[in-house]
């Protein structure tokens, strides 16, 4: 038997957006020569695009590879096309062992049947007996957690039961090659822990997996290698972290400095504004990692004479919620050419996107400057705390010092 476990040679795949699906029916076709002439004007010809295009890798049995890339890069097309849901336009794949997909939410479940009738479907899509499909089933319902739900029928559950059952279904039954698509999109992060504790345990057991994700801490915890696709092409094929810091890197839209003239400085005739900058000990400028400090600087020409003034900045996450302000305390500045620094510690940001607001403010109280959206950076967590790979909950995601007392070294009666 083959140490491969899947083989992609030339793999392709076109599509054509705007074509209409071919009638089958004879009413359907002649509704369609009838509403030909009216439906021509003004319609553009279909156009296409290659989801994939000319990718070619080996995965062998027992390896987690990783699969990683922006919307549209053509992640699930591969993992469609391994899944024999599509088949490509150019190249081949071979794949050896029986596969699990979750392609998406409920992936191969009928909507009219229970979860318990469902559970037993899926079984058999994937070639396994019923004995087998009963040995599992037990450890199936108590990781979705939906036992008082199991004889309804899937199409009355809520998007996150549907989930639950659908991961535990996959992950349970033991294909040897088990394709997983950004599963983790959907649901809690308690059910977002539980998942990622069971594919760490899949991946131990030694079968094959290929993960689709966005989070890039699961990729590189879980995954021994990851593919980076773009807008359909192999770009890197490479250790995980190899990758995934090359995917971050290059792809990061982050702006961590702003510079202006005296001509076209924000500001007043009394103070402007000449740049800000955020300086990480990280020298790769546009990715800090979560336990990482780095300095803000803020430099501005204070015109004409000494003024009261103090630096404020405000921290939003990229969902705008405010994470915190901190202000520096007034300070008599002297004409010329001043700059505030303020260093902000390590692991204190949870990871994603934040921005800086910048104010600078006279002694009574009066913005001189007050700029929003100045800068934008990205925290990564690169680091797992308690064997947990995803983000964090909250927006700040603080390394705490903590204690360890005994207070009693006697056990407990009875």
């Amino acid at each position: 038997m083959t140490d491969i476990a899947i083989r992609a040679q030339g793999l392709s795949k076109l599509y054509r957006i705007g074509e209409r699906q071919r009638y089958k029916s004879l009413r359907e076709s002649i509704m369609k020569a009838l509403a030909a002439p009216f439906r021509t004007r003004g319609r553009r010809a279909a156009e296409t695009i290659w989801a994939l295009d000319d990718v070619s890798f080996e995965v062998m049995r027992g390896e987690v590879v990783g699969v990683i890339g922006r919307n549209g890069a053509g992640k699930t097309t591969l993992l469609k096309i391994l899944s024999r849901i599509t088949e490509p336009t150019r190249g081949r794949v071979e794949v050896y062992g029986r596969v699990g997909s979750l392609l998406e939410v409920g992936t191969g479940f009928h909507p009219e049947l229970t979860g318990r009738e469902n559970i037993y479907l899926n079984g058999a899509i994937l070639g396994m007996k019923r004995a087998e499909i009963e040995r599992k089933f037990d450890e199936i319902v108590a990781f979705a957690e939906v036992e008082r739900f199991l004889d309804t029928p899937v199409k009355h559950f809520s998007t996150g039961m549907y989930l639950r059952l659908a991961f535990a279904v996959a992950a349970h039954l033991e294909p040897e090659i088990l394709l997983v698509d950004e599963v983790l999109a959907v649901g809690d992060a308690s059910f977002q822990k539980k998942c990622l504790g069971k594919m760490g345990d899949v991946a131990k057991g030694g079968r094959t997996v290929l993960f689709v994700s966005h989070n890039m801490t699961a990729i590189m915890s879980l995954c021994t290698r990851a593919l980076w696709l773009g807008q359909g092409r192999l770009l890197l094929d490479d250790d995980a972290r190899k990758t995934t810091e090359a995917y971050l890197l290059s792809g990061s839209s982050a702006a961590l400095t702003r510079a202006w003239d005296e001509a076209t400085a924000p500001g007043t005739d009394k103070v402007r504004l000449r740049g800000v900058r955020l300086v990480s000990a990280d020298t790769r400028a546009t990715l800090i990692k979560v336990s990482t400090p780095f300095t803000i600087e803020v430099d501005f020409w204070n015109h004409s004479e000494p003024r009261l003034l103090n630096l404020s900045l405000v921290i939003y996450s990229g969902e705008g919620v405010c994470v915190f302000n901190t202000a520096s305390q007034p300070v008599l500045t002297p004409p010329g050419l001043v700059r505030g620094t303020v260093d902000i510690p390590g692991d204190l940001l949870n990871e994603g996107w934040y921005l800086v607001r910048v104010l600078v403010v006279q002694d009574a109280g009066v913005p001189l400057i007050d700029l929003e959206q100045v800068i934008r950076f990205e925290v990564h967590d690169t680091e797992r705390i308690g064997g947990w790979h995803g983000r964090w909950v909250g927006v700040v995601r603080p390394r705490l010092e903590w204690r360890w007392d005994v207070l009693d070294r006697q056990p407990p009666p009875g």
